[in-house]
This record gives structure tokens, C-alpha cells and sequence, in this order.
């Protein structure tokens, strides 16, 4: 038990503190500061529905500045094999071994309509963002290295 001394009508010092309660309080502190600082406003439905097409939409009008020649589709088959083969297969068929664990349903790059409809930018925001549980590549991989797998995956389709 503390032992109060009494400094006046409204004052108090713990002589001998009760450590328990500090802890508790200095966590109440910790946990307020924290979640105030993660606190974002909350956006209306409609302004959350609204960001999310235009960002789609914006990705789509991005025209590849890469030129799909033999030494970006090289350097886009290697980035492809060590990032996006243990999903999308070594063949671009969707099959590679970590879908198939996690049972994935995946493109297969290597049909004309795997990517139909789907322009450049939007390919290339999907490696950059991610999309479902596939992570993306942002601040892994230089701006060029994603137009390059941008122009493998497109070749695929061709063979």
C-alpha cells in the first residue's frame, strides 16, 4: 500500500509508489498516442469508390516508354523468373508452384486473351501495387525494370 502524504487540500505525493498502476498508466499513454497518430479520416463511401476507379482509370491512359526490344524482353524474363515465375508459372501459364499451393486461379499469360483488354499502364500498376494477394514490386524494383516485365509478359502471348 502507498503512503500518501497530504501537501494540502488537492495535492499528494506517493512516497512509495505503486508500480503496477505507473505501468498501467503509462501504457493508457502509449496505446492514446499511437492510435491517434494512425487515425486517418474516414472518406464517404462514394469518395472511396470514386479514388479507387480513378486510380485504374489514370494507369490506363500511361503509354510503356520501353521499347519491347530483345534486351528488354531479356531483362524482363529475368526479373520475371526470380519474381513472378513462383506464381505465374516459368511459362507465364499460371500455374507455378505457389499458386498451385495456395490454389490460385491465375492468367495464363501464354493465350491472346490473357491480357486482352488490359493495356500497359494498367499491367504495369498491377506489378507495382499488387493486386489481391499478390504483393507489388514498389520500391523493390525500378521504374524500368516493371516496363520490361511489362514487355515479357505481353511476348508471351505472341509465341
Amino acid at each position: 500500500m502507498a503512503h500518501v502524504r497530504s501537501d494540502g487540500p488537492l495535492t499528494g505525493v506517493v512516497e512509495k509508489g505503486d508500480q503496477g498502476m505507473k505501468f498501467v498508466i503509462a501504457c493508457v499513454f502509449a496505446v492514446l498516442a499511437l492510435q491517434a497518430t494512425s487515425q486517418e479520416p474516414q472518406k464517404p463511401a462514394e469518395e472511396k469508390a470514386a479514388a479507387a476507379e480513378a486510380k485504374p482509370a489514370a494507369a490506363a491512359k500511361v503509354v510503356n516508354p520501353v521499347s519491347a526490344t530483345p534486351e528488354s524482353l531479356a531483362n524482363g524474363k529475368k526479373v520475371y523468373g526470380t519474381d513472378c515465375a513462383m506464381c505465374h508459372g516459368k511459362d507465364g501459364s499460371g500455374n507455378g508452384d505457389l499458386a498451385t499451393d495456395m490454389k490460385l486461379k491465375l492468367r495464363d499469360y501464354r493465350e491472346a486473351t490473357g491480357l486482352k483488354g488490359m493495356t500497359d499502364g494498367e499491367i504495369y500498376e498491377v506489378i507495382l501495387k499488387g493486386k489481391g494477394q499478390m504483393m507489388g514490386e514498389e520500391g523493390r524494383l525500378k521504374p524500368e525494370q516493371i516496363w520490361n516485365v511489362v514487355n515479357y509478359v505481353r511476348s508471351l502471348g505472341r509465341k
